[in-house]
């Protein structure tokens, strides 16, 4: 990993110094040249400074000068602050002698705003509080000069999952406060997560540079990818005239055959996010902004990628020049007739208060619960599930209000800290257990609690306790995953069909005051009522229930799924409007029935095979449950002793994200270590061999749903031939 670090770096130096140098008519300088200020504001252990230094040898007096006053770097770790001063002085020291290293300074860069176009405060005393009076000057020497080139790897770390990990990200003002009166104010994603750290250097560094200058990072590649990064985009082109991108893919966070093609990470294996090289060059006096993009290709190994940037100079690539689109996308542009067709739903017809307002079909729509705590809130036995929660009662209530200390035997959460220092408490109540749908086909128990939950989403809008409803889950703007639909009578989780990507749901109806009102939109109503009276095509007159249903055949529709994929994974769906409304509206609601009354459909006749296991018998053990699946033979071996045959292969075609139904179900059955320390040291009860007989009629179920599924799926593709 090492070596992969060094040569990326070594090859992003010398690619830089060439673009630099090569804008003759641009700049008409090279790095090495004066006023030519440099700053690396993350340098770690001193690669970039020390790759430069060695990029400058040949040019002894130049480079005696660049070192002592306009080459300059940052550092905030004490340990690697030391080993970079070491590393820096000791390479120039064999090429120029040595000389003391005057331009590294001791500072988190981020705090320090002193030098941003845009800052409005700057706390000085928080920023050199604690540090040498030498340092204090190089940091205020430092502020003074004019940068150019702003090089570096910016840290990329992903937010602590837990707040007992004591590691939370730090805040930082006036960076954080850019980031939102920029990158998120300019975009229009449904959830925008614009602060990882090397968001905010970006935004650093896009603030310092000079108005005639470059910024050059080897960083996280979301911001070319992902819908969330719209305004980050848009913004980017705005503040800068030429983008030079080179992808190097290798994002361990997709999935599927996408995940295949990222190939492996240059950074090896310990780096799960895709990287890429960018390079952002502002020119006094120019208008707009060119973007040039160029990615190694599919499926290349990380060795691969090392020698796909050392093969060939910047000036010798072949880049494409992308035109963003209206939304600020850069890559996988598509140009269908998409937009056409009505939104399924929208943040402006949420929000609004005029139903003459109401653009989409449904009027609100909203992420799954997000608990922050499943393993405390969610069991497959309602009565173990009771037993958690009074625990976790018991130690939230012992904890004072004004704590500042929180013990381990709860899982905290930002949210849940700031509610016990409100005072928010919640006695115990069974009518607050309730079935959700955790993963598809997989229903449970939780506990619905309005303390213990940190994000409930419309639950109590679109599911109260006592009232009947529907909906339709589907996979979120941006999921990893494959496209995922599925239909409910009930709550469900916020990572309904993924362990890591959100899902939304739209629901047939909405409860106000406890009164069921239609969630589907007049505005709805008329457009499809509308159209099919003018083609002649509706008889008999269409409802809002025969929509709902239309609304879920389309999902389902595999033409419209290949089609339009890049859309679904920037934007909610969109419906068209079919020849046939009743055909597909009859599919659609054929298929509801089957998904949401999946526990009572005839089950398929799976063999069962039983054969003792005479070791653990003798043991006095139960079976060692297993749930595989081996989709060649039609065969699921559920434990040591029992497995099933027969399973048809168009069963396991049916797929839900990236599995299969038959392979969620088993999946969510295995035995699994408890994630959480307290849970599995108290509440560690789940056994398969306790479920073993409902997994088997429950497979045969879903067997024949998956197969009926697949049957109308087929023919809606014959249709559309």
């Amino acid at each position: 990993m090492k070596n992969q670090c060094t040569n990326t770096r070594s090859s992003i130096t010398h690619w830089e110094s060439h673009r630099f140098k090569s804008d003759g008519n641009r700049f008409s300088k090279s790095l090495i040249d004066k006023n030519v200020e440099i700053l690396d504001p993350a340098a770690g252990t001193g690669t970039f400074i020390t790759e430069l230094i060695e990029h400058f040898r040949g040019q002894p007096q130049k480079m005696r000068y660049k070192y002592l006053e306009e080459l300059h770097a940052n550092e905030v770790a004490i340990l690697p602050y030391y080993v970079a001063n070491l590393n820096i002085e000791a390479t120039y020291a064999a090429i120029n002698g040595y000389e003391e290293y005057p331009n590294l300074c001791f500072v988190d860069t981020l705090d320090n705003t002193a030098a941003l176009k845009a800052q409005k405060n700057q706390h000085v005393g928080d920023l050199f509080g604690g540090v040498s009076e030498e340092n204090v000057a190089r940091i205020k020497r430092q502020n003074k000069k004019k940068i150019s080139v702003i090089i570096g790897n910016p840290p990329y770390n992903a937010n602590q999952l837990n707040e007992n990990e004591n590691n939370k990200n730090r805040e930082y003002p006036e960076i954080d406060r850019r980031i939102k009166a920029t990158y998120i104010d300019a975009s229009t994603a449904q959830k925008t997560k614009l602060y990882d750290m090397y968001a905010r250097f970006f935004r650093w560094a896009s603030d310092r540079v000079d108005e005639n200058g470059i910024v050059t990072f080897v960083s996280n590649s979301s911001f070319v990818h992902k819908p969330s990064f719209d305004g980050f985009r848009k913004t980017a082109a705005k503040e800068f005239n030429e983008i030079w991108i080179v992808d190097l893919k290798g994002d361990a966070r997709s999935s599927g055959e996408r995940r295949r093609q990222q190939g492996g990470n240059i950074f090896g294996d310990q780096i799960k996010v895709g990287i890429a090289i960018s390079f952002c060059i502002k020119k006094r006096g120019a208008s707009g902004c060119r973007i040039r993009y160029q990615a190694v290709r599919d499926y290349a190994k990380a060795d691969e990628k090392s020698d796909f940037l050392k093969v060939k100079p910047i000036s010798e690539r072949q880049f494409d020049e992308l035109k963003p689109d209206k939304n600020s996308n850069w890559v996988s542009i598509v140009e269908n007739d998409f937009e056409s067709f009505l939104p399924i739903a929208d943040k402006d017809t949420k929000s609004t208060k005029v139903a003459g307002q109401e653009r989409a079909i449904f009027r609100l729509y909203s992420l799954g619960i997000s608990t922050n705590r499943d393993e405390w809130l969610y069991d497959l036995d309602p009565h173990e599930l009771g037993k958690k929660v009074q625990f976790l009662i018991a130690q939230y209530d012992r904890v004072k209000q004004n704590a500042v200390e929180f013990p381990n035997e709860v899982k905290w959460s930002e949210t849940l800290k700031r509610r016990k220092h409100s005072g928010q408490l919640e006695p115990f109540s069974k009518t607050l257990i309730r079935r959700a749908a955790y993963r598809p086909f997989f229903s449970v128990s939780l506990y619905q609690s309005s303390l213990f939950i940190d994000r409930p989403g419309l639950s109590d809008t679109l599911f109260p306790p006592a009232n009947k409803n529907s909906a339709i889950c589907f996979s979120d703007i941006g999921s990893r995953t494959d496209y995922c639909v599925l239909a409910i009578d009930g709550l469900a989780d916020l990572h309904f069909g993924a362990a890591v990507d959100a899902y939304q749901h739209v629901s047939r109806f909405r409860f106000v005051d406890g009164e069921r009102i239609d969630n589907i939109t007049d505005w709805a109503l008329d457009r499809f009522c509308a159209h099919y009276e003018k083609v002649k095509k509706s008889k008999p007159s269409i409802t809002r229930d025969a929509i709902f249903d239309y609304v879920y055949g389309i999902l389902h529709d595999p033409i419209y799924r290949e089609k339009y994929a890049l859309n679904l994974k920037r934007e909610f769906p969109r419906i068209p409007f079919y020849a046939d409304f009743w055909r597909w509206a009859d599919w659609g609601e054929k298929l509801m029935a089957l998904h949401i009354g999946y526990e009572k459909v005839e089950p398929w006749p799976l063999e069962r095979i039983d054969t003792p296991d005479e070791k653990s018998r003798k043991a006095g053990l139960a079976p060692k449950a297993m749930l595989k699946a081996n989709k060649e033979t039609g065969n699921i071996q559920l434990d040591s002793e029992t497995q099933l045959t027969g399973v048809p292969p168009q069963a396991w075609t049916y797929k839900l994200g990236n599995r299969s139904a038959l392979e969620w179900i088993l999946d969510q059955y295995k035995e699994k270590t408890p994630k959480d320390p307290t849970i599995r040291e108290n509440f560690n009860t789940y056994r398969f061999a306790d479920h073993k007989e409902k997994v088997i009629d429950l497979l045969r179920r879903v067997t024949r749903v998956s197969v009926e599924t697949m049957k109308i799926v087929e023919a809606m593709r014959v249709e559309k031939r």
